[in-house]
């Protein structure tokens, strides 16, 4: 490969004059220089060496972006859509700021936490961590952060945080139930940790504003693993006949539910309604349409990467926990249980 001093050489020009060219800073360069440069360029099909000149402005233009899935739920995180969709806005708006990306994922916090602290990243953005693991990246690794969906994190100095209203979000949804008449309302998830902690939160406080106690058999749990998710659903599908509605923590889960309860010859919303959480494409192609709380997840990842690269500017932001509001997005999963009254 051919280097900038060689093509210098070659054309008897300066190593500045050709760099001016590579590099589109034209203005004191001559309309025959540039032409015999560029053509050069073809002609030796000339390719910039981009790590050499982030070595020397001491910077690598790579963005890191570590997770933690858990091991119990799946073998490939980014089979879920609304991972997809959040990835998908970090990636274009770190590559159009002009950075790489590097991703990580492993369920194993000593691994992770190894691989964070050898990185030549110039930020990191950590997603979906539980709140003692993004403390222990961040006590490792000491330039800038932004974190994503991670709740109860303290640490010295404090991140940066993008997040979502998720108890605000819930509380619309089962607000939502109990105005149509529902009074037997189930949650549904994998756990009451992080974020789904948010959404119980949420849940627990629109029963209590209707006037509806909370039981311990109100929560259903399910087993999001491959090999044994089926037999969760056959499970929770029996429970689910002592409820009028079930809220879902995410519209997979929601999609998940409503297949296996068509499968038991439960209909939605006839027998029993359904309702989720992320309004992504499963729920708005899939029938009956799941009524959903809606978040717009690519704009999660946009603002989480614009937060990290106005702190790799050293640009003031203005917030250091950033939760984007939710509004619920109505279809046909949700029985008006006052028209049978």
């Amino acid at each position: 490969m051919i280097t900038i001093k060689e093509l210098a050489r070659k054309l008897n020009l300066s190593t500045t004059t050709v760099s001016n060219v590579i590099h589109g800073k034209t203005h004191e360069v001559s309309v025959s220089t540039i032409e015999r440069v560029e053509k050069a360029l073809e002609e030796y099909d000339y390719v910039p060496n981009i790590n050499a000149r982030n070595l020397a402005q001491n910077k690598s233009k790579i963005i890191g972006l570590a997770m933690k899935p858990r091991a119990d739920k799946s073998s490939n995180i980014f089979k879920d859509p609304f991972i997809s969709e959040v990835i998908g806005g970090i990636e274009k708006t770190v590559r159009e700021a002009g950075y790489f990306m590097m991703i990580y994922a492993s369920d194993d916090m000593n691994e992770l936490l190894k691989q964070v602290s050898t990185w030549n990243v110039d930020g990191l953005l950590l997603f979906g961590l539980l709140g003692e693991d993004g403390a222990a990246v961040r006590r490792k690794y000491k330039k800038p952060v932004v974190c994503i969906d991670i709740y109860n994190m303290v640490c010295d100095p404090p991140v940066y945080s993008v997040g979502l209203e998720d108890e605000a979000g819930a509380y619309k949804a089962v607000r939502y139930l109990t105005d149509l008449g529902h009074r037997k309302i189930a949650f549904l998830s994998d756990d009451i940790i992080g974020v789904d902690r948010e959404r119980f939160r949420g849940y627990k406080k629109a029963l209590n504003d209707a006037g509806i106690e909370y039981k311990d058999d109100n929560y259903l749990k399910l087993n999001p693993w491959e090999e044994e998710i089926e037999q969760s659903l056959s499970d929770i599908c029996r429970k689910s006949q002592n409820f009028s509605a079930v809220f879902c923590t995410s519209d997979l889960y929601a999609v998940q539910l409503t297949a296996k309860l068509f499968d038991s010859g439960i209909r939605v919303p006839e027998d029993i309604s359904v309702i989720g959480f992320d309004d992504n494409a499963l729920s708005k192609y899939h029938r009956p349409g799941i009524t959903t709380v809606h978040q717009d997840m690519e704009k999660k990842g946009i603002v989480a990467a614009e937060t990290l690269i106005r702190l790799l500017k050293g640009l003031e932001v203005e917030k250091s926990m950033n939760q984007l509001a939710t509004n619920l997005v109505i279809r046909d999963s949700v029985k008006d249980l006052r028209e049978t009254e």
